[in-house]
């Protein structure tokens, strides 16, 4: 399974969007360089809030560009960065991945943790919009806000750049909320 990077995108300051970029530089351990949510702790604030000892899990936020086109046959105007991800990408499930799939991009090397938990932030962005990416089906909540990983080897990653995934090895275990 391959795809590509559609944009990359990043923020020093605790707010929703993130700015897009030529290129970011993910660090081992840490996450995106620069960004408000580098860490090896936690740093998203309710997470922090809960516990700030928290290994971070949330190190990279991964978006698929074709939520950005599903949303808009629904009325909703929505482009790479404006939901808070770090790299938007193309040509991939990103939410059918099992946990502890790996993401390489040129030297990077990203290790999926789990589902983005999309908070009531996105309703503010536009009214709505919550109930489209955290929706009921068949009884149970669907996340579809994107995919969160931690950063296993550092490098640069650029828009254009291809993504190959590989699976964890054993019976996949689906990815949940982190």
């Amino acid at each position: 399974m391959s795809g590509s990077v559609v944009a990359v995108h990043r923020s020093a300051e605790h707010q929703f969007g993130k700015t897009t970029v030529d290129a970011i530089t993910l660090v081992a351990g840490l996450g995106v360089e620069g960004d408000a949510h580098q860490g090896a702790r936690v740093r998203h604030r309710s997470r922090v809030r809960a516990d700030p000892a928290q290994p971070n899990l949330r190190q990279v936020h991964l978006m698929h560009a074709e939520l950005f086109e599903e949303l808009a046959r629904k009325g909703f105007t929505v482009g790479p960065g404006q939901l808070g991800e770090n790299i938007t990408t193309r040509g991939i499930d990103l939410l059918s991945l099992p946990t502890g799939s790996t993401l390489r991009i040129g030297n990077v090397l990203i290790a999926l943790t789990g589902l983005r938990n999309p908070c009531a932030q996105i309703d503010s962005f536009q009214p709505g919009l919550l109930k489209e990416v955290a929706l009921k089906k068949d009884g149970r909540l669907v996340r579809k806000a994107g995919v969160m990983g931690v950063v296993i080897t550092s490098g640069e990653v650029r828009r254009g750049d291809a993504i190959e995934v590989s699976l964890p090895p054993g019976p996949p275990l689906p990815l949940e909320r982190v």
